[in-house]
């Protein structure tokens, strides 16, 4: 009764305040005034959970009822979304209220502090064309008002149903906000006896509610890069790589999932599942733990020890050694003529068999041998094995010399150590084995006597030694091998994660290397009977001429005429030489002629870049379809010229795997590898963006959002129709839908200029193809023809801000009267930092009624130069006039040089002597560390410029140990 005026005075209430705070995380036994205030709507919000109790059930009469109610609330859902401004329905995933992230740990997997609840809302951004007033919301409406405002439509979005088919319209395509009515219970595929959002806030120690909302992002099909940029306020501003790990942890637990419910039907189907089978299974978090519960259910074998007991009838004698001791007379289960139970020693034996069954398979047992494991030293060891003499090559065998007599506690092994390890194992060198120490099984023996599995009625003698037997065989036999499993899995795939993120730290740190532009360079692909291949490209990658010199056959004077000659004849300074085969000798060729001033009045210089993956690259069908008058020797030369021209759009041609940046790159998951390696290359691309009217289909095929049909439909509509004028005309290639848009449009740039120029040319024919998209032309969407106005270059584009926040930029230029024809220049930076000085940043969100993350992002677009590159606060390769040999080196000298790769046990430094000096870990420390970059970790990576001193040279091993000076 008097819930009514309650439900009325919360919607006064919350569509008259402005301030209405974010609902706290955390329940309490007493509610507060708000929390009252919503009580009515968890009443309302019953209906829809009707038919999920009727699923069951699809004959009753109510759900179709209901389904249809639903039906036409989702349609007034709708229609009444389609009117409100295009903020408003970008998704607002529920965050704890700001004292409660101020005050609540990073640590968020400590179960006190667990959350009750979250609400997770479905967001896609919409596109505006008119201007937004102030008083209307953005971003950072609160969520309470818009939950009041779509009260009637809320319930209809659960997870119960796919949401795409309810939020996606015409006009509204990226959706509306919505409300999680599960709490944290997020609804997965799958159920399990486990929280996905907690058991993913365990394993990656991210917060439970940032884990909600990126469950909900990555089930939305967003990418890491939107999301990284565009939804910073959802995720708690995590990075890239934080995302990444949190995705395959996702992924791990959700193939647990489905692993485990495929193994449930197939129990069941052959009679084999009972109840607490069936607990155990769906209480199950690694793939280890389900192998070991469902391996004695397996078909196609004899079954376990305790199974052929349990089939001889021995389950109730078992039982009852732990119920009901004293009526247990084991004389009588003996069948003299049964084999297995023919004496009273094999019924002992097989009761001891179920007995430790049981035991090695209760939850309570196996969390208290894992506790005691973590409490303990253990450690993993290796040793030579005894036939590997026999079977191996002998260098085979002292590659792995540190680990003939090796053992290390498991808690301090390195990832690197794991992965040596399980290499020279599977090579059949090593023997290696996880030793847990005698008094771990004591003390667990002693607990499950005396605690666990203490008998409720006295035991005599006998029985007593056979429920002693019972728990050491279960250790020893079934708990110990378990324990070793997961203790090698778990430092395996620990040191493969490790192994594949620093893999992609390293990629991305190379392709990201600052371009080398407005030179004409000279490729040297080194060789030498085959000579070296030359390739001169233009400052535009143009390829100017190519050529084959013989510099090491006895020809080196009269080549160099020839080379001299082209490098006036195309006015290039820059040679850059392939690090492969006769790299030294050609090196020391170049760097001859340029001490004796051979090329004057050029002044030359030379680098060393990577070739790996050049020669792949040369016989590729991308290749042959970019240069197919070439041959593919000559492709390699102009591939290493191109890779300091502009590294991100050549090296994005090569498949990751093959550039050659990472460790132990062969003995990982490759499924994992490619996976990361390719959102790396998608994150790189896009963070750097493209001109949609000059970059290749190959670059394209690695922005957020496209792939190789949707590149190749955009280049073709490309040559169709002329140059995109604005972002708006992608939504008319085809194949590419409001998804799409949202995510790749905001990592795609035009050239203002370029577009300028060319619409003041074709004025004269406002019906051409540039100006009329298929909509307008062809009909492709009847009575909704594009305006050509719509047409029109927009300045926005040429920024990193996305369309669904154009309206916001235009609001904050209308503030600071701007003129949006003046991004980039001087004095949008003084009108920018005049009104932040004045209001400061959060004050100049709340006014534009956004979040600080979207404003800042303005900020950026509104005030970086024209052709603003982020790869120039990158390190640029380092160039030469001038040898060092190995020889030449001497203890305490001081050298500069390029790190080449980066591992967890040091960085590899190219030093110009052919041989990659290791800095070790241990000597590379914050204070050596550059402060001007943003660093994630203590360590360096490909391209990055050092100040080294040599610590030893070790000649006959060609080994050079450095210590870092600092980073240049």
């Amino acid at each position: 009764m008097s819930s009514l005026p309650r439900r009325v005075k919360s919607e006064a209430k919350t569509s008259t305040s402005e301030d209405d705070e974010l609902p706290s995380f955390s329940s309490s036994s007493s509610e507060s005034e708000e929390e009252e205030e919503w009580e009515p709507k968890s009443a309302i919000a019953k209906r829809p959970r009707l038919p999920k109790k009727n699923e069951a059930k699809p004959k009753k009469a109510a759900a179709p009822r209901t389904a249809v109610a639903r039906n036409k609330v989702k349609k007034a859902a709708i229609k009444e979304e389609m009117d409100a401004p295009a903020e408003d329905k970008r998704m607002q995933l529920l965050k704890p209220k700001k004292e409660d992230v101020d005050t609540k740990p990073k640590t968020s997997h400590q179960k006190p502090e667990v959350p009750k609840k979250v609400e997770i809302n479905a967001f896609q951004g919409k596109n505006v064309e008119s201007l937004e007033s102030d008083e209307k919301p953005s971003t950072s409406v609160p969520v309470a008002r818009i939950q009041v405002k779509h009260e009637k439509s809320e319930e209809d979005f659960a997870f119960d149903e796919p949401p795409f088919k309810k939020i996606k319209s015409a006009t509204s395509p990226e959706g509306k906000p919505v409300k999680n009515l599960g709490g944290n219970k997020v609804k997965e595929e799958f159920e399990m006896n486990w929280d996905i959002v907690q058991a993913l806030s365990e394993i990656t120690n991210v917060e439970p509610w940032v884990c909600a909302n990126l469950i909900r992002l990555f089930k939305e099909e967003n990418t890491i890069p939107f999301i990284a940029r565009y939804r910073k306020e959802l995720i708690n501003n995590l990075e890239a790589d934080a995302l990444r790990e949190v995705q395959q942890a996702l992924e791990e637990l959700r193939a647990v999932a489905k692993k485990t419910h495929t193994t449930i039907q197939k129990l069941k189907k052959e009679g084999k599942l009972s109840g607490s089978l069936l607990t155990a299974l769906l209480n199950c978090r690694t793939s280890e733990e389900l192998d070991h519960v469902s391996a004695p259910y397996k078909t196609g074998s004899k079954g376990t020890k305790a199974q052929r007991a349990r089939q001889l009838g021995l389950e109730p004698a078992a039982v009852s050694v732990l119920q009901n001791p004293m009526e247990l007379n084991l004389l009588s289960y003996v069948k003299p003529n049964t084999k297995g139970v023919s004496t009273i020693q094999e019924v002992e034996a097989g009761v001891q068999h179920i007995l430790a069954d049981i035991f090695a398979k209760d939850k309570d047992t196996l969390d208290f041998i894992r506790k005691l494991c973590q409490q303990r030293y253990i450690c993993i060891q290796s040793a030579l094995a005894k036939v590997s003499s026999k079977s191996v090559n002998e260098k085979d065998i002292d590659k792995f010399q540190l680990y003939h007599e090796f053992s290390c506690n498991i808690k301090n092994i390195q990832h690197h150590q794991i992965l040596a390890i399980n290499r020279g194992e599977n090579l059949k060198i090593l023997t290696v084995k996880v030793n847990i120490p005698d008094g771990v099984k004591n003390e667990f023996c002693w607990w499950c006597v005396n605690e666990r599995w203490r008998p409720k009625q006295f035991l005599k003698p006998e029985l007593m030694r056979i429920l002693r037997n019972s728990v050491e065989d279960a250790y020893k036999r079934l708990i110990y091998p378990l324990l070793c499993r997961e203790f090698r899995s778990k430092l395996t795939s620990d040191a493969e994660k490790e192994s594949v993120m620093m893999f992609g730290r390293n990629l991305r740190q190379l392709l990201l290397t600052s371009p080398v532009r407005g030179r004409t360079l000279m490729g040297v692909d080194p060789g030498y009977k085959h000579g070296c291949k030359l390739a001169i490209i233009s400052p535009t990658s143009q390829i100017l001429h190519t050529d084959v010199v013989y510099l090491h056959t006895g020809q080196g004077f009269r080549e160099a005429e020839k080379i001299k000659r082209l490098l006036l004849q195309y006015n290039c300074s820059t040679v850059v030489i392939g690090n492969g085969t006769a790299c030294r000798e050609t090196e020391a060729y170049f760097a001859d002629l340029i001490m004796r001033k051979y090329f004057a009045p050029l002044d030359v210089v030379y680098c060393i870049v990577s070739e790996a993956g050049a020669s792949i690259y040369s016989v590729s069908p991308e290749a042959s379809k970019e240069m197919p008058d070439l041959d593919p020797n000559l492709r390699s030369a102009v591939s290493i010229a191109r890779r300091v021209q502009d590294p991100l759009a050549e090296l994005v041609k090569i498949e990751p795997k093959h550039i050659g940046v990472g460790m132990y790159q062969h003995d990982v998951s490759q499924t994992l590898l490619k996976a990361t390696l390719d959102s790396v290359v998608e994150e790189c691309v896009s963070f750097v963006g493209v001109d949609i009217n000059i970059c290749s289909e190959i670059l394209l095929r690695h922005i957020a959002g496209l792939n190789a049909n949707r590149a190749k439909n955009i280049i073709e509509w490309r040559e169709k129709n002329g140059p995109f004028i604005n972002r708006e005309q992608l939504k008319e290639v085809k194949g590419l839908g409001p998804k799409s848009f949202q995510q790749c449009a905001g990592f795609i740039r035009f050239n203002q200029e370029y577009i300028k120029t060319f619409c003041s040319n074709n004025k004269k024919e406002p019906g051409s193809p540039a100006f009329m998209t298929k909509a307008g032309a062809q009909g492709k969407k009847k009575g909704k023809p594009v305006p050509y106005a719509s047409q029109q270059p927009n300045p926005l584009d040429q920024t990193c801000i996305h369309p669904e926040s154009y309206n916001i930029a235009m609001r904050f230029l209308s503030l600071i009267g701007g003129n949006a024809n003046d991004i980039g220049k001087s004095d949008m930076q003084q009108k920018v930092n005049a009104v932040i000085q004045k209001e400061g940043l959060e004050g100049t969100a709340k006014r534009l009624n956004t979040t600080v993350h979207t404003l800042q992002l303005i900020i950026d677009g509104l005030t970086q130069p024209e052709g603003f590159d982020i790869r120039t606060d990158f390190d640029k390769p380092d160039f030469k006039r001038s040898i060092v040999c190995f020889e030449d080196l001497s203890v305490g000298a001081v050298l500069t040089g390029k790190v080449e790769n980066a591992t967890p046990f040091g960085v590899f430094v190219d030093i110009g002597v052919g041989k990659a000096g290791l800095i070790p870990v241990r000597n590379i420390t914050e204070a050596k560390l550059s402060k001007v970059k943003k660093r994630k970790s203590l360590g360096l990576g490909p391209g990055e410029r050092v100040e080294v001193r040599v610590l030893n040279v070790d000649v006959p091993r060609l080994r050079i140990t450095l210590d870092l000076i600092r980073v240049l």
